[in-house]
């Protein structure tokens, strides 16, 4: 069983997250989730819900494989994510804001969220950043290759769209499925570059 930590902050995208903690959850995977104030606000707002904790379990439940999930308190600084002697896989931020990626190139924690990637990082584990803005100004882009020169990888969520999307969910998919790529978890969210396709080759 994989041990994954996922973070969500403050960025618009919660569809994202929501679809990848659905995928780890099918996987039977070990998943620590921690929100940021802000995050826990936007998911809100974009799910319609005055209870992500319940949304979340909701969905462990849902699907019956046994799957654990923990949710961690963003200021709980004595959680087990925060020492590197926890021995997660990888931490996924997704969506992961501007505030948060510049947190996390020039290593500064104020929040479990922040200091879980920064663990991560020194811990010399994968560290997945779905970014979710644009456009993009130097000061993003120069934060982005920090943390790409620190050992994360600059995910940013855009969806393809040779596999003929249909619908929002697909492009949704399409992103979370190179997440769990990279996460080396096996997924059948998305039809692969060369497979069978509405009778013919993509």
């Amino acid at each position: 069983m994989k041990k994954i930590i996922v973070g969500i902050t403050g960025a618009s995208g919660s569809v994202y997250a929501i679809d990848l903690v659905q995928a780890l959850l099918d996987a039977a995977a070990e998943v620590h989730l921690i929100i940021s104030d802000l995050g826990a606000q936007v998911l809100a707002h974009e799910f319609k819900t005055d209870d992500d904790a319940e949304l979340f379990h909701a969905m462990r439940v849902k699907t019956g494989t046994g799957a654990t999930m923990i949710i961690h308190s963003v200021h709980d600084m004595f959680a087990p994510v925060a020492s590197g002697s926890f021995q997660a896989d990888a931490m996924v931020i997704i969506p992961c804001s501007m505030k948060t990626l510049a947190s996390v190139a020039l290593g500064y924690t104020t929040n479990l969220l922040e200091r879980a990637a920064d663990v991560t990082l020194k811990e010399k584990r994968p560290l997945i950043l779905v970014t979710r803005e644009s456009p993009l100004s130097r000061v993003h882009l120069t934060n982005m290759l920090k943390a790409h020169d620190a050992g994360a990888t600059i995910m940013p969520a855009s969806p393809g769209f040779y596999q003929h999307p249909r619908t929002i969910q697909d492009l949704v998919d399409s992103v979370v499925a190179r997440v769990l790529d990279h996460l080396k978890i096996a997924s059948d969210l998305i039809r692969r570059w060369g497979a069978e396709h509405d009778g013919g080759q993509t």
